[in-house]
């Protein structure tokens, strides 16, 4: 039996979506972190002609704000970094003089890499940004030599590893500078004055609790410096079961007060940029985020080194002439009209995408703050509520994909440190009573458990089960079990010493 081929022409009508040229040019500069964006700005300025940059005198001061209104009734890597490091000086305190070169790693659920120490800014070494903050106060010419020898003395974290007895021996004997102890213990008051707080500190407990010190007044702050100050030898123990017994500390307090250390920084010195020996990665942060001692959350764009951008008067005013006379026009004056209207749009286009980039990131940044605002009041990763993709793009207006490009290669500067964008954003876990609650909120519970558990009687995954249930987390077993692995924290067995 034969088969017949039978060719036949249809018409189909399809709907295809392509973008514009213009549409193309934003989506490419949306995608871009502030650093590239000054390049990419400079080079469009050098090809087009019809694009002139400059910089007004309150360039400065012209980046947009935004004060976030209280929505409600009331870390991050940051937090992580700085326990991480509260954990490794500890362990090596009373060994040496220096403290320990801490390595800093994150757990997030998606394998991300690990972060690099981020220096965000310009280049200016730790030292310098230091003695800016000297030209602020009126000090002797005597006073001028204590505290630069101080500062040259401060080590890669910030702290004056010497006495002052010590320090006035060798202001006489290097620098013919004859100060007494007490002259030069007023000018390293002044020099534990600086920011960021713990600066100066001669130990690691004077650097906590001048960081203590600057904190808003609260029973957490008291009873966490009454902690630093009495029994610093248990602390550096870590042995928190003894600390509860003399300090009678309920759980809600002793979970409040370990909340209040890890917002400690025990290198106040790495945070402003220059460590000796390590890795470090210049980040550009695109948003600056301010929380005020009571609360109020503001933001502004950080507009870097990018300059203002017009259109060349000089190329509007060549068309308008061509304009008023086509009818003179030769060949040659056609040729530069079109090239003149083609350069002009273009570089219309290109200050019109900027514009959409500066409106696009504002809203999105605005609408991670409302989400997250408890997060950025407090720096506890713990208070980071789940968040998506899909939820700020639902509540911006946005399509997903713009919010995507927006959180890829984004820096955000906040009170608690400078953080990837996607920080702020975390997958929700359902618990068998529709509770929603985020991922990373659940294993830091789940670690700070494992923290507290007796080291010869480990909790087994069943009765960390029973443990997150009565902290208001009831998970199963095998999610127990499961960010246990993760977190590379080993089953009971092994853990038991």
């Amino acid at each position: 039996m034969s088969q017949k081929l039978i060719e036949r022409q249809e018409q189909q009508q399809q709907q295809q979506q392509r973008l514009s040229a213009q549409q193309m040019m934003f989506v490419r500069l949306l995608s871009m972190p502030i650093a590239e964006l000054e390049e990419h700005v400079r080079a469009e300025a050098d090809d087009n002609p019809a694009l002139e940059t400059y910089a007004p005198d309150d360039a400065l001061t012209a980046s947009e704000s935004y004060d976030t209104p209280d929505s409600s009734d009331d870390g991050g890597q940051e937090r992580q970094e700085r326990e991480d490091a509260l954990d490794a000086a500890l362990e090596g305190f009373g060994r040496d003089d220096r403290m320990p070169t801490a390595t800093y790693s994150s757990d997030d659920d998606n394998g991300e890499a690990d972060y690099e120490e981020m220096v965000y800014g310009d280049t200016t070494s730790f030292y310098d940004k230091i003695r800016e903050q000297v030209g602020e106060l009126e000090l002797t010419d005597k006073q001028h030599d204590i505290m630069d020898y101080l500062i040259g003395s401060l080590d890669d974290d910030g702290l004056l590893r010497k006495t002052v007895d010590d320090l006035a021996d060798e202001l006489a004997f290097r620098w013919n500078v004859n100060a007494t102890a007490e002259e030069v213990e007023q000018v390293l008051d002044m020099l534990q004055h600086f920011d960021p707080a713990g600066i100066g500190a001669r130990s690691l407990q004077e650097c906590l609790l001048i960081q203590l010190n600057r904190r808003t007044e609260s029973h957490v702050v008291m009873l966490t410096r009454q902690l630093i100050s009495k029994y610093f030898e248990l602390f550096r123990r870590n042995n928190w079961q003894r600390i509860r017994q003399v300090m009678q500390l309920s759980s809600d307090d002793e979970d409040a007060v370990r909340r209040e250390i890890r917002r400690l920084n025990p290198k106040p010195g790495a945070a402003l940029g220059e460590t000796e020996g390590r890795s470090i990665q210049q980040v550009t942060p695109d948003f600056i985020v301010d929380t005020s001692d009571d609360g109020e959350v503001s933001f502004s764009l950080n507009h870097g080194d990018v300059p203002e951008l017009k259109v060349s008067a000089s190329f509007t005013d060549m068309i308008d002439a061509y304009r008023r006379n086509p009818e003179g026009m030769s060949r040659s004056d056609k040729e530069a009209l079109l090239y003149a209207k083609e350069k002009v749009e273009r570089a219309q286009n290109y200050i019109n995408a900027i514009r959409q980039r500066q409106k696009t990131l504002f809203v999105t940044m605005r609408a991670v703050i409302d989400w997250q605002r408890n997060y950025f009041r407090s720096g506890d990763e713990s208070d980071l509520r789940p968040m998506v993709l899909k939820d700020i793009a639902a509540k911006t207006g946005l399509d997903i994909s713009t919010v995507s490009r927006v959180a890829n290669e984004k820096y955000a500067q906040t009170r608690w440190g400078t953080f990837p964008l996607r920080h702020f954003f975390t997958d929700s876990y359902t618990t068998s009573d529709g509770q929603e609650l985020a991922i990373r909120r659940v294993r830091l519970a789940l670690k700070e458990i494992i923290d507290r558990e007796d080291p010869a009687n480990p909790l087994s995954d069943e009765a960390l089960t029973e443990e997150m249930k009565k902290a208001g987390l009831p998970i199963a077993r095998r999610t127990v079990t499961k960010y246990r692995k993760l977190m590379n924290i080993p089953s009971a067995r092994l853990r038991r010493k």
